[in-house]
């Protein structure tokens, strides 16, 4: 009999891989926080755990994957609501950054994000922001899983000066989390209005050089499309692509307003789609043809964007508002099943970060990042498909226990590492802060 440290027997289970199955009955066997089978009950004696979890009325399934976030961007949610993209970046956030922009304020940032995104299922993130020393430290604290986007642009902020800066600050960050499990780092040039050409050919570099992935706003607005036709006489993918950015260690988030052209370049390039559906609808962005994606064979992740536009980090919100969107835009009700949705915000997520190998399903010899919604909830009553009840009725504090890497990091609705008073505290006393500059 093998000795290992859990074994837990949910009522159902999500692999995610294979595809389209829910297993009933089964166990799971984890140690050192590595998935070391998964099988029938009854089957499990040749097994001695040092705990036994029963969660009888819960369906289990990895965690999910915010593959786009700016988590300090908290601290500003619901302060300018209701404006145009480029109005709420230019008069309110960007102003408001360079203001408040600190360590302090990223790390306090942070840990009411990784709050929120733990009591709601999500296992890891992948930044995009500033003072990312901070933001890894909130996550270390916090025991989540993340990958830290370097922000780099053509433009002074509270973070930097240059270009040169940004890439000097993106060293700095590699060097200090190399060795941490938990935490990688990638390169985040903004957006192709924010970033000239030059710049783009050294951020090309500089992922090579330290095999990073590049994650960049792309076409998140019909009028970023019209400005780089007039200044480049291209759109903003093709310039992207001539430069060599695409490749299939890029991300490009939000990709509205798509043409047949673009569908091909994305395609042929490799590059990762990040679909963050409710920040598009709230900033009235635009569409991303999701179902046309995934007919030309296109990864699309799931991310929520910053709580800042959307105004929440919950991927099952986002995960029903993406599948809604899609048959609704391509006006097709079999557009993105239940089942294509739950893959965008887990397994897709990883493979454009990756990750793939470590996590995104559970399967064997993956690490144990995992959730537990229970479904015993009126609103998820009757299950005939746990998948589909998931999806389209499930809510956020269904979530009941969350792993990472094995080790439980919410347990029966409590985070285990966070004080979630004090960090409510600290995001009102921000308030106040900002307020008090405002007036």
């Amino acid at each position: 009999m093998k000795n290992i440290d859990s074994l837990i027997y949910p009522r159902w289970i999500i692999p995610i891989e294979p595809d389209y199955q829910v297993f009933e009955n089964h166990v799971i066997a984890i140690n050192n926080g590595i998935i070391l089978d998964i099988i029938p009950v009854g089957f499990e004696n040749k097994y001695n755990a040092k705990e036994k979890i029963v969660l009888s009325s819960h369906a289990m399934m990895p965690g999910f994957i915010n593959a786009h976030t700016h988590t300090p961007m908290t601290l500003f949610r619901g302060m300018a609501d209701d404006l145009k993209l480029m109005e709420w970046l230019q008069h309110h956030i960007w102003p408001s950054e360079k203001t408040w922009l600190s360590e302090e304020f990223c790390f306090d940032g942070a840990r009411l994000a990784i709050l929120e995104m733990l009591k709601s299922g999500t296992t890891c993130f992948n930044d995009n922001y500033f003072y990312l020393k901070s933001i890894g430290e909130a996550c270390r604290q916090s025991q989540m899983r993340a990958s830290l986007g370097v922000c780099a642009l053509d433009f002074s902020t509270g973070y930097g000066n240059n270009f040169q800066e940004y890439l000097k600050k993106a060293e700095e960050i590699i060097e200090q989390f190399k060795c941490d499990e938990l935490i990688s780092v990638n390169i985040a040039p903004h957006a192709p209005y924010t970033v000239s050409d030059q710049s783009f050919s050294e951020v090309k570099k500089f992922a090579e050089r330290y095999q990073l992935k590049i994650q960049i706003h792309l076409q998140e607005s019909i009028e970023e499309v019209n400005e780089s036709i007039r200044q480049f006489q291209m759109r903003p993918v093709k310039r992207l692509y001539e430069l060599g950015v695409l490749s299939s260690h890029t991300q490009a988030v939000h990709m509205v307003h798509l043409t047949e052209e673009d569908f091909s370049i994305i395609q042929k390039s490799q590059t990762h789609i990040v679909h963050c559906p409710e920040s598009n609808l709230k900033l009235a962005s635009g569409f991303c043809q999701v179902q046309k994606c995934i007919e030309y064979g296109i990864n699309v992740a799931l991310g929520t964007d910053g709580a800042a536009s959307n105004n929440d980090l919950d991927m099952l919100g986002e995960m029903k508002t993406a599948a809604i969107l899609a048959k609704a835009v391509s006006q097709n009700s079999s557009a993105l099943n239940a089942f294509e949705a739950l893959k965008m915000a887990t397994l897709n997520g990883a493979k454009a970060m990756g990750l793939s190998e470590k996590i995104g399903s559970l399967v064997n010899n993956k690490h144990a990042d995992m959730i537990a919604i229970d479904l015993s909830y009126p609103n998820t009553q009757p299950v005939y498909h746990p998948i589909s009840q998931i999806v389209y009725a499930s809510h956020a504090n269904q979530i009941s226990d969350v792993w990472v890497k094995g080790k439980q990091v919410l347990k029966n609705h409590q985070c285990v590492f966070l004080d979630e008073q004090e960090i409510i505290e600290k995001a009102n006393l921000w308030k106040t802060k900002i307020l008090g500059e405002s007036l």
